[in-house]
């Protein structure tokens, strides 16, 4: 016998969309709130828990109203008593809050800080504007696509 069980209910959605992603509703919800960009492992079971819903349940069988209230703890974490430290925007540099980027917003965020970076000509900018490795890694022998860096040896007579 076959452990796989077929859903034949008609409320059943394979693909939900959230954030503009698209959502494996055959995987549980803290599974598939993991393919949102912005939302990990940790902060999706927290945001499952808080929203009243069973871990365990599939993301397909999910009603509007469920999705709207998962939409909502995502979008306001602090008023469902988050703490600080599981969110991704800490001290936000322009006014100093504490959000949770998600899908469009963590990507204009990202790019913002890069540009700042340039804009300030930091090491870490400059190293990014410069297509270098940015976190200390080695360079003379390893990460030679595109551009070589590194000791040029000279020919030997």
């Amino acid at each position: 016998m076959s452990r796989i069980q077929y859903r034949t209910e008609k409320d059943f959605k394979f693909i939900l969309r959230i954030f503009n992603s698209n959502i494996d509703g055959k995987q549980k919800i803290p599974y598939a709130l993991r393919k949102i960009k912005g939302i990990g492992r940790r902060f999706a079971k927290v945001v499952t828990i808080k929203a009243g819903l069973d871990p365990n349940r599939r993301a397909g069988e999910l009603t509007e109203e469920e999705i709207e209230k998962i939409v909502d703890v995502v979008n306001k974490p602090l008023d469902y008593d988050l703490p600080k430290w599981i969110l991704n925007r800490k001290k936000d540099v322009k006014d100093g809050t504490y959000t949770q980027q998600v899908a469009n917003g963590w990507d204009t965020k990202i790019r913002e800080d890069l540009e700042r970076m340039k804009k300030m000509k930091l090491h870490k900018g400059l190293r990014h504007y410069f297509g270098l490795r940015v976190r200390g890694q080695h360079t003379c022998s390893t990460g030679r696509r595109g551009k070589t860096i590194g000791v040029s040896r000279t020919k030997a007579k």
